[in-house]
Parts: C-alpha cells; structure tokens; sequence
C-alpha cells in the first residue's frame, strides 16, 4: 500500500470539501432564493464541471494556471511557484471539478425551506445574514452533511483532473487512483486490486454516509 499516496488523497479531499462547503453555501443560495438575470449563467457554468470530460477541464486549468497566461504568471509571482503540479493545483481543479456536486445538494436544501418561514423573519426584523444563519443553514442541514459526502468521496476518485494538472509526483500530487492506474501499467494485478479495494471502501463510506442521511431526513 501506498501509504503517501493515501495521505495526499485523504488532505486533498478533506481540504476540497471545506472549502467548497464554505464556496458553495452562498452560491448555493443566491441560485436558490436569489433574483438576477445572471442567474441562469452562472448555474450553466457551475453545472458544466458535471458534464465536461475530466481531462478537458484538467487541460484548460493546467493552460490557465501555467506560466503561458497571464493569471498563471501573476500567481506565480504572487505565491512564489506556479501552482501547475501542485499540492495547491490540485486542490483548486478539484474544487473547480466538484463544484457542481456540492452545489446541487445544497441548492435543492436550500430550496426546499418554505418560504413562508422566511418571510415571517423578515416581518420580524430579521436581516439576510440572521434568515441565512438561524433558518435555512439549520433547516438545510442534511443537505449539507449530504453535499459535505457526496463531494468527499468524488474527490477520493479524481482521475483526470489530477493526471493533467497534478501530474504525478510521489508525495505531492500522486493520489491513489493514480497508483492505480501505474500498477495496472505495471502489470501489478495483485496490488492493483488492493488499491481499487480501498478505493471502493472510501467511496462506499461516503455513499453509506448519504443513505444514512436521506433515512434520518425521512423520519424527521
């Protein structure tokens, strides 16, 4: 077993959840309860991650973020390094890549608050942050615990987007699908199929941890 490797996958996804979470609860509620012509723009491009071919969105950040366009030089100036095949690259494609399954959940939670309560806090007094804060974060709270899992375990899977921008550096962005699949190059069956295993565990936790979820949203 790989024991770097399942270190880098395990901060990578723990890492992409928190600060999608933080990224997609705002986002996820402008696009619920929020009133612009924008709208519909900005929920194509956070859908599109969804439906685009890993390697494509993998190809496009790595050009973005390398030192061929000028965003990629100002970071690069910036932090010090590029961030192409890095711990930090890797990191902003797998928040770029699972944007969309954090916001769907959370924007389905989020819709799903009666709109009566809100209006009722807002004859109240109560101001957007305090309605956010005291209503809808609490009522859309296994939504959030669902979204917090669901994006956990797609980002344990990453493949794509971690090959093209990541690359593959032992230690820094070498995550166990990529172990993977250097073992099956290596005609490495035995230890290939202990890799999947593992794999196949993390993602089955984060399923197990959504059913759980939708059983409790049942009885409650």
């Amino acid at each position: 077993m790989d024991f770097q490797a399942l270190s880098v996958t395990l901060r990578l996804a723990v890492v992409t959840t928190a600060l999608l979470l933080a990224l997609a609860l705002p986002l996820a509620w402008w696009l619920a309860r929020g009133r612009s012509r924008w709208r519909a723009v900005v929920e194509l491009v956070t859908t599109l991650p969804l439906v685009l071919p890993p390697t494509v969105l993998g190809f496009y950040l790595l050009w973005l973020l390398g030192p061929a366009t000028l965003p990629g030089r100002v970071l690069a100036r910036w932090i010090g390094h590029a961030l192409t095949f890095t711990f930090t690259g890797l990191v902003i494609g797998s928040v770029v890549y699972s944007l969309p399954f954090a916001i769907q959940p959370l924007r389905a939670g989020f819709a799903g608050v009666p709109a009566d309560w809100l209006e009722t806090a807002a004859t109240l007094g109560a101001g957007p942050a305090q309605r956010f804060w005291r209503i809808l974060l609490p009522s859309a709270k296994l939504s959030i615990a669902g979204a917090a899992a669901l994006v956990f375990a797609h980002t344990v899977g990453e493949f794509g987007v971690v090959l093209m921008l990541g690359g593959n550096i032992a230690g820094a962005t070498r995550t166990l699908s990529l172990v993977v699949y250097d073992q099956v190059q290596d005609f490495q069956y035995a230890a290939a199929n202990r890799t999947a295993l593992l794999l196949i565990a993390l993602s089955l936790l984060g399923l197990f941890a959504i059913y759980l979820l939708r059983i409790r949203g049942r009885h409650d």
